[in-house]
């Protein structure tokens, strides 16, 4: 990933003057080749992770140069999927919303860790969910005999306040920056959709990117990993769970929002107030998913499905809605 080497390698290959073109699987050194090579006016293209790379079942030795000689041959033969590169705006808005999704682990572990304290030594609180005002007021009351206990108390009391206040700080720089995002209009009409927040929308888009890129909304909710694994073979069909391949920050987000619709339809106070902007065709589509959804949960739950499998049914039929409402805008 050396500039310098790249610009050297793009000097030597391009002294016949052909055109070159260039791929490489994406992993976690990110785009920069791909915008240093396209600046330079040759083509390149970000391929699927190597999951998905065809191989020869009985290739038993790999090296970088037999490696980049197959990626060269089958990207040529047009059998390697690129992927979509967001532009410079677009990734450091991805950026924060992941940054969001570690301090929300964060946050999550300070509190098992002080619940953990709290179990070994016999405090429970007996009243109302935990970390609600009344929650944090109990807290503030307890106190520890030995001197060493109180201290390993305070401290991780602490912990969970400086982690809430980071998640605090994070979640602000994302409202802040929001406004100026070319995605905002399909942030805001994705709200339209029962389950679906300020928050949980901008992860959406931050991860999805250009929802246009895909043809059909099943190829989308391939996407999130959504669809059933299946083997079959001849007259035999067999399917199995969700193949969870695919972006698991909004696939996470998807399940999370699926749990709306175990309660009736209904458009409540607030979302009455994020949807009164959006186009009459938004609104109508995020109703009509609460209707159907609302209806299909009812429906699966009373065959004695699964919660689970109830939920993952509902998330993936979720996906199709929100594909219809994002081409739209």
């Amino acid at each position: 990933n050396n500039p310098d080497a790249i610009n050297k390698l793009c000097d030597r290959l391009g002294r016949s003057g052909k055109p070159l073109a260039f791929c490489y699987e994406a992993g976690p050194c990110g785009y920069g080749v791909h915008r240093q090579l396209t600046s330079l006016g040759h083509r390149c293209d970000v391929v699927a992770p190597p999951s998905l790379i065809p191989t020869k079942p009985g290739d038993r030795v790999k090296t970088n140069r037999r490696d980049a000689t197959m990626l060269a041959r089958l990207n040529r033969a047009g059998e390697l999927t690129p992927v979509w590169v967001p532009d410079t705006n677009h990734e450091a808005m991805r950026d924060l919303i992941r940054l969001r999704s570690v301090v929300r682990q964060v946050v999550t572990r300070a509190r098992q860790h002080l619940q953990g304290f709290l179990l070994r030594h016999g405090r429970k609180h007996e009243r109302g969910t935990a970390w609600r005002m009344a929650y944090r007021r109990w807290l503030s009351t307890l106190a520890f005999e030995h001197p060493a206990q109180q201290i390993a108390f305070q401290d991780y009391v602490d912990a969970v306040m400086d982690a809430e206040r980071r998640l605090q700080q994070v979640e602000g720089q994302i409202f802040s920056l929001l406004p100026e995002w070319n995605q905002r209009p399909v942030v805001d009409a994705l709200q339209a959709m029962r389950g679906i927040a300020l928050i949980n929308a901008v992860v959406l888009v931050a991860e999805v990117g250009d929802f246009t890129r895909f043809s059909n909304p099943r190829q989308l909710m391939a996407y999130f990993g959504l669809v059933p694994g299946e083997q079959s073979s001849g007259e035999t069909v067999g399917r199995g769970g969700i193949t969870k391949t695919g972006n698991t920050h909004a696939r996470r987000v998807l399940v999370e929002g699926a749990w709306a619709y175990r309660m009736r339809p209904r458009i409540g106070r607030h979302k009455v107030d994020r949807i009164e902007a959006l186009p009459k065709v938004v609104r109508d589509i995020g109703w009509k998913a609460q209707v159907r959804l609302c209806t299909r949960y009812r429906r699966l739950s009373a065959r004695g499905k699964n919660a689970n499998v109830v939920i993952a049914a509902i998330a993936r039929e979720m996906v199709g809605f929100i594909w219809s409402i994002a081409c739209t805008i």
